[in-house]
This record gives structure tokens, sequence and C-alpha cells, in this order.
């Protein structure tokens, strides 16, 4: 059987020799204008573009009979054809000339019933010729299909393995219950785990956090262990303050006793007296709040003293912003009044003095000012920036003025809170009531609490079942700066606590069980600043300054440790007195000490039974001397140990270079001729050259004729090489050094 041309193909069809070359070209068959086709290959030739046509056929019905006798005459050639010229003659032209007549007569050839027998008959003899292509191309597709579904199936697996291996946070303190709901798997499965691992729980038992995250790694999920407080302080660091407005000043009231401390805030209270309910103010409560003609507000602390002061400030409760010092005119400074100063130092509060007792015969208030500069209080009409208000607790004189410069003082500091916040507050005192039980007084600093708020007060928690403020008042919601009393606390909570509200029960609970297991164990393992600890808190960056509390027996004592104290002292590390006094050592300077993270001095005094236990207790390292070089020496050791230790440079030798060698892969060594000590291999060494400094690095090879050797004395000859660096030159001086560090001396 003849083959036909591929250019004769072309123009059978009517197409360019371009367009077959690129069809036969897609089923990978390279053919020239020229070329031969073989049957299979005519066969896709035709198939192709019988498919074109029959799209067109579609579009123009009336050519549809002639379309498909031509195909069936395609079909039948190709086992027929005897040349090229028959096949040309009686298929390509007929189909031309057959276009042209079915154009003026449509109508004729559509109604005659005898073209669609044959047409039938042949198109069941098309599978028979047709079949072994579309077996091919159909195998092709089916291998595509194959592909593809196997690929679907692969991205439905790793969506399932995905969605398999969830990322879940388990809290700190869990139950085996929650975290059976966690997993979303029966209790009996996570108890039968722990079985495995040695542990037998119940349902509502609490697991270690290691191990319910290993159960949950088991169960494949990926889990990592989140502390709930710190979700709440994401929560808090999210949470923008957008509605800040001014809140009224916390002021607590410190001095000597009986300078007229409670006589003066009796005095405050009474200038509300006409507005507030009979039954006078609840005296149990630990504030009370003032209420000025005008609406303004200022809320003290009904604890006098620094002692309460000193107690929640150990604790971190950042409470007063105000401290009012009471002094008695006739009296004037005393030893607490000094103490009470330091305190309010020691954390940065502003002082505003009420020189008292001014009605009273002997009355000097200037002498109050003179002694009070002494120790730094300077008057404002002396020229200084502390308030002194003179007034009479006993009379009432003065003091409105002396609430006008409170909130004065206040409008100056730019005291804001934002009250749409959740609520925030300090547990001021707490008491174990018979017949409301564990009732608190609760300071709130920002945000609003609220009657049915859940809460976590230091290791308890609870939910606000009734609040009453300073007047016996039952509230349903406190703002900021205000005291409250709260009920509906599980455990009694520790002054100083800090009161913060949750979403739910749940959270609290989890929160107060986690702080109860810290505080466990920080009981265990947790000390106070020790003198010997110093210089180790000063590398881990937790102290700058060394804080002292000197209790001694004599002023003159006292004075001449302070000096000798503060002489010793740096730019870099300075030695801080926070308190000094004459006396025994009290409780109250070991909650200072807490405080403040100071060390307790005493020369020739001793601690109290109650300074004892609380220095044990609190952990506050307390020491006793009888001469005073030994105070001096043992602080400047600690201060020795908080200094930097100092570089310094030791010159080993030099060598002075009188020959260079080039040696390939190795570079530049020097010959050199060791002027005085000696040098090292591995050392430290600078290349000198007219007195500059070219090069600072470190020796490489140092050797002695051919041998490899580890120093070189003076008077020896010796070949050295530099680490990275050959431009080394006749007469240039190669310097040996180490860096050394030393202790710094004050």
């Amino acid at each position: 059987m003849s083959k036909v041309r591929l250019q004769d193909v072309a123009k059978e069809l009517g197409k360019s020799v371009k367009d077959i070359r690129d069809l036969l070209k897609t089923y990978g068959i390279e053919k020239s204008n020229f070329s031969h086709l073989e049957e299979e290959e005519l066969q896709i030739i035709y198939d192709n573009f019988i498919t074109e046509k029959e799209e067109d056929i579609q579009q123009k019905p009336q050519e549809m009979k002639k379309e498909e006798i031509k195909v069936e005459k395609r079909e039948e050639r190709p086992l027929q054809v005897e040349s090229s010229k028959r096949y040309r003659r009686e298929d390509a032209r007929p189909p031309l000339r057959d276009k042209k007549e079915v154009k003026p007569k449509p109508q004729q050839k559509a109604p005659p019933p005898p073209p669609p027998l044959p047409k039938e008959q042949k198109v069941e003899e098309k599978p028979k010729r047709e079949a072994p292509v579309e077996k091919k191309t159909s195998k092709e597709e089916e291998h595509l299909l194959k592909k593809l579904e196997q690929q679907i199936e692969k991205k439905k697996r790793e969506e399932k393995k995905e969605e398999e291996v969830k990322i879940i946070e388990i809290p700190e303190v869990v139950t085996v219950r929650e975290l059976s709901e966690i997993l979303k798997v029966p209790p009996n499965q996570i108890m039968a785990e722990l079985l495995k691992k040695g542990i037998l729980a119940t349902i509502n038992q609490t697991i270690p956090s290691d191990v319910a995250l290993s159960i949950a790694e088991d169960m494949g999920f990926l889990a990592e262990i989140k502390k709930i407080e710190e979700k709440i302080e994401e929560e808090e660091e999210r949470e923008e303050e957008k509605n800040l407005q001014p809140r009224p000043p916390v002021v607590v009231v410190m001095g000597h006793v009986d300078h007229g401390k409670t006589t003066l805030l009796d005095a405050v209270r009474k200038t509300n007296v006409a507005e507030r309910e009979k039954g006078g103010i609840t005296q149990q409560i630990g504030a009370s709040v003032v209420e000025l003609t005008d609406g303004r507000r200022i809320t003290f602390l009904d604890t006098p003293g620094h002692e309460a002061f000193t107690s929640l400030r150990a604790r971190g409760a950042q409470v007063t912003d105000i401290a009012v010092l009471v002094v008695a005119a006739d009296d004037g400074v005393m030893p607490q009044t000094v103490e009470a100063i330091n305190h309010a130092r020691a954390f940065n509060v502003p002082i505003l003095v009420a020189v008292n007792k001014i009605d009273k015969p002997g009355a000097d208030p200037q002498k109050v000012r003179r002694e009070l500069s002494e120790l730094g209080l300077i008057p404002e009409e002396w020229g200084g920036d502390t308030i002194f208000v003179d007034v009479s607790a006993k009379t009432g004189k003065n003091i409105d003025q002396l609430l006008e410069y409170i909130l004065l003082l206040a409008e100056m500091l730019e005291l804001k809170a934002d009250p749409t916040k959740k609520a925030k507050g300090t547990i001021i005192e707490s008491r174990l009531d018979k017949q409301k039980g564990v009732v608190a007084t609760v300071l709130v600093q920002e945000g609003t609490l609220k009657v049915g708020d859940v809460f976590v007060a230091g290791i308890t928690y609870g939910k606000v079942r009734a609040m009453m403020d300073d007047k016996g008042r039952r509230l349903k919601s406190a703002g900021p700066s205000t005291p409250v009393e709260v009920l509906g606390f599980e455990d009694l909570p520790m002054a100083g606590d800090t009161l913060k509200v949750v979403d739910d029960e749940r959270t609290a609970r989890h929160i107060a069980e986690a702080r109860k297991l810290q505080k466990e164990h920080l009981e265990k393992v947790s000390k106070g600043l020790a003198l010997e600890e110093v210089f180790r808190k000063i590398q881990e960056g937790e102290i700058r300054e060394l804080r002292l509390i000197v209790k001694t027996d004599t002023v003159g004592s006292l004075e001449a440790i302070k000096k000798s104290l503060s002489e010793i002292s740096t730019q870099e590390v300075a030695v801080k007195i926070i308190h000094g006094d004459v006396g025994g050592i009290t409780e109250n300077d070991i909650m200072l000490a807490k405080a403040s993270g100071a060390i307790v001095i005493g020369f020739n005094t001793r601690p109290d039974v109650k300074a004892k236990e609380a220095a044990e207790r609190e952990k506050v390292d307390v020491r006793l001397y009888g001469i005073i070089y030994e105070v001096v020496d043992d602080v400047k050791k600690a201060l020795k140990g908080m200094l930097k230790p100092v570089e310094k440079e030791v010159v080993l030798g030099s060598a002075e270079v009188r020959a260079v060698f080039k040696i390939k892969s190795v570079g530049s060594v020097a010959g050199c001729y060791v002027l005085d000590g000696k040098i090292l291999r591995n050392a430290k060494a600078r290349l000198i050259r007219n007195g500059v400094v070219i090069y600072d690095g470190k020796i490489e090879g140092l050797k002695r004729f051919k041998e490899d050797v580890q120093e070189v004395a003076r008077g020896y000859e010796c070949g050295i090489k530099l680490k990275d660096y050959n431009d080394i030159k006749v007469g240039d001086i190669i310097e040996c050094y180490e860096v050394k560090l030393e202790q710094a001396q004050l």
C-alpha cells in the first residue's frame, strides 16, 4: 500500500503544513514537509481535524449531512487507497464541490431518508476501525486521571493528618476530668494512661503538667503548657486604655506615736458628716473616702503609721499616691518621724507635711520646718518643693486647706485610670467574720468591680457576692480609688495581694492553685538578699546598689558608720543607707528590708524576738557587729564583688623580624630574634611598624629550626606565622601579650 505525503494531506484538508506538523509534535512525532505518513499518523490527523469540522457542523446544521458523508469517506479511504492521486481525487476534492453545492440547495437534501441508513450502518463500523486509536487516547487520559485522583487522595490524607494533629494548650494545673475534656477522650482513657506511667489518680485529682503534656503527645496532639497568668497579662497588654479618666488620690497618714494621726483622720472625716448616714463610719474597714463640697474625693488609708504602709509595699502593692507626714508642733521630729520619711522615700512617694497641734501653748511650727529641712524636706516658702500645712486636728483649723493641697498635688501627679477595664485592686486587710465569713477590704485601682465578678487574689479566688462602702452601704459596683468590703472569698487573702477579675471560676481556680504550688516551691528554695550574694545578683542585673538599714546603740556610732560607708561608694557601685536609727532591730526594720531588698546591719544592738522570727520567715540577712572597721571591711568585700573585673594587659615578650620567607600554601613566615621575655604559640600578638600597630591578632605557628615549639625564650631565633596576615617586613616588632582579669579595687 502506497504512503501519503504530509504535504499532500495538508492540501487535501485545506490546512497549512505547519499546523499538521505542530499537531504531530504534540503526539511526539517529528515529520518534515515531504515525509510519508503511516496509517496511525493519518488517523491522528483526520481524527483531530474531523472534530474541528464537527464543531462547525453544529454551528451550521444545513451542512451536517455533507460533513458526515465526508467523514465516512475519509474513514474508509485509508484502507482502500492505492495511490495518493486517487486519495486526493475521491476524498479531498468532492467535499469542496459539495460545499459549494450545499449553499444554494440547503433544503433539497434534508428530506430524503436513504442517506441516514448508510450512516447508521457505517456508524456501527466506526468503532471497529477507531477502537485502537480511542484506546490509546483513553489510556493516556486514564493515566492522567489516575494521577490526579492519587494527588487528590494524598491531599485529603494530609488534611486528615493535619486535622488529627491538633494544637492544644494545657493549663499549668489540670485535673483528669479537665484533661479529658481538652483532649475529647473519656476520663477512663486518661486514667489508663496514668496507670501506665505508674500514677493512680481519681477523676478530680490534679495531674503534673509534664505528665499531662506527655499523655497529650502520646495521643497525637501537639501540646504546650500555657500559664493562665501569661494569657491574662497578654490580654491586659492588648487592651488599650482608651477611656482614661482622673481618679481620686489615695493618701496614707504617717508619723510618730501621739502626734495626732488618728485625730487628724477623724477631723477629715467630719467634713462629710452631714451627708453620711446615721451610725458613723465603719471603723473596721481599712480605708475611707472623703468627699468635698465640689464633688471631688480623696481616699484615706485608715490604718495609720508606716508599719501597714511597709507591709503592703513588701508584697509589691503600689497602693498609695501621696504620704501625709504628721508632726506635732510642740514635740518636733522624733525617731518614728525619721523612720516614716525613710520609708516613703524608699518607695518614691511624694510627702506632704501636716504640722499638727498648732493650737497648743508650746507649739513652734518653724522648729519643725528647721528640723525637717535638715532631713531633706525643705518647705516651699524656703525655696524647696515640700508642702507644709499648719493644722489643728482638735479645732479643725486649716483642714480644708490640707485637703486642697492634697488635691493640688494629685493634679500635678496626673492620676488617671480606665473604669471600663476588668477590675484590678489590692487587698488592704482581711478578717474572718463569724456571720459573713471571709471579709476583705479591697482598694480598686483599675476598672470597675461589680457584684458577680469572678476574681483571683494571691493564692485564693472567689466571686463577689456583696460589696459595702466605708459607710456600710451596699454597692453594686466600685470604680478606681474606691475602697470596698468584699464578701465571697474562698480563703483568707493576705494584705498586699493583688485582686484581678477573670473570665470564669475555672480560670480563677487554676491560677490560685498554680500560685499555691509556686509559693510552696519558693518557700523551699528562696532566700533573701545575703551579703555574700550581692556580687551574683549584680551580675544577674537584679540590683545596682547595696541598700542597708543601720541600727546602732548611739547617735555617734550611727554618724560614724554612715560616713565610713558613704566614702567607699564609687560611680559604678553605691552604698545607699535607706534607714538609719538608734535602738534595737525591730520587726518593722525586717519588713522594710524585705520590701526594699536591703541588708540589716546592727552595731551593738540585737533584734527582738519578733524581729528574729520575721527575719527567718522573710529570709532577710541581719548582720551584727561590735567593731566599726569590721562593718566597713565586710561592705567593702561585697562592693568589690559588685565591681566589674578590670582587664589588664600583660606583655610576655617581643621579637624583631630579621627576615621574611614566602612559603607556598603557608604564606609569609617571619624569621625573628626574641629581644625580651618569651614568645608563646597561640598567644595574642601585635605587629608594630615604626611605633604604629599594624596588626593585632594571634600567633598561629611557632618554629625553632624545623620543629614546632610551644615557646621561645629571649636570645633565641624562631619562625613566627601570624594568623591571616602576610604583610610582614624586616624591622617589624612582634609583641606577644595576654589579657588578665583582675578584681577591681575601691
